[in-house]
């Protein structure tokens, strides 16, 4: 089912259970990723990483193809912002921050989620940011979970939800022009979800909804440069960035966080729903 306007694809409680499997295999991926960052390790190589999880789990990475993108993952380091090409020749140093974005296709229904990991012995100030993003998502989550289950919640709850936590947490630029979106049986999908903006507009947060949240913030200006080869976005005045985002399911009984183990449930408690299904995959 599909809401009119601006084409919201809502979700059954089945095919939510379907989205959360290939949610658990990009849950999987990013883990195995996590713990393989280290100076001296190549972009290329975690993206070699990410493609063989997802396909021994009987899945299909989506980002490779996608308009032309070659990779399994985006692996964005430093100043690059999002959608950076993984590449044998960028090898992790130490004090770096790398971004990693991944996403897979099980069953013709889509995961999505990204992290930011420091790479040996970090800028405590970076980590500070990157968890100030983390933080901000899980405040964009909460302000949907919550704004479903009143049934006054609005699209734009969570964008200011977002703006709010990364206001809060110090003086970091909000990346404007990109943010999250709905996913189903695409990738991409009706809403665009922004990471700022005033609350109770744009259609309401209802069951059924399956959105990405991802914040993106810099250390100083928000403002962006895309590189030449059409995908790499990189701050304009070389600050570093963060790069966060989560894929969740609205449930009569509360929020189901597809891409995290748990569910989410050490972030958002009893907001989470109730009465999840197991988690079910082919990942050893």
């Amino acid at each position: 089912m599909r809401r009119p306007q601006l084409d919201i694809q809502l979700k059954t409680p089945d095919q939510i259970e379907k989205m959360r499997a290939a949610g658990l295999v990009v849950a999987e991926a990013l883990r195995r990723m996590r713990e393989a960052v280290a100076p001296g390790v190549s972009t290329a190589d975690l993206d070699a990483i990410a493609e063989s999880t997802i396909r021994e789990a009987g899945a299909v990475p989506s980002f490779k193809g996608y308009h032309g993108f070659p990779a399994s993952i985006c692996s964005s380091v430093n100043e690059q912002i999002v959608h950076a090409i993984p590449s044998p020749e960028q090898v992790l140093a130490d004090g770096d921050l790398i971004s990693i974005d991944c996403g897979a296709v099980l069953n013709g229904w889509h995961g999505d989620s990204a992290i930011t990991v420091g790479v040996g012995d970090v800028d405590p100030a970076l980590l500070k940011m990157a968890e100030v993003a983390e933080d901000a998502m899980w405040a964009g989550i909460a302000a949907a979970a919550r704004g479903a289950a009143s049934g006054k919640g609005r699209l734009t709850d969570i964008s200011y939800a977002v703006e709010t936590a990364v206001r809060k947490g110090g003086r970091y630029g909000i990346v404007d022009g990109y943010g999250g979106h709905g996913i189903g049986t695409e990738m991409h999908q009706d809403p665009h979800v922004l990471n700022h903006g005033r609350p109770g507009k744009g259609p309401r947060l209802v069951p059924g909804m399956a959105l990405a949240i991802e914040p993106m913030i810099t250390m100083a200006s928000p403002r962006t440069v895309e590189l030449a080869d059409g995908w790499t976005v990189v701050t304009r005045d070389g600050s570093v960035a963060a790069h966060v985002e989560h894929s969740m399911a609205l449930l009569p009984d509360g929020v189901w966080v597809l891409t995290a183990f748990d569910g989410g449930r050490a972030r958002l408690g009893d907001l989470v729903t109730a009465t999840p299904v197991s988690p079910t995959s082919n990942i050893g």
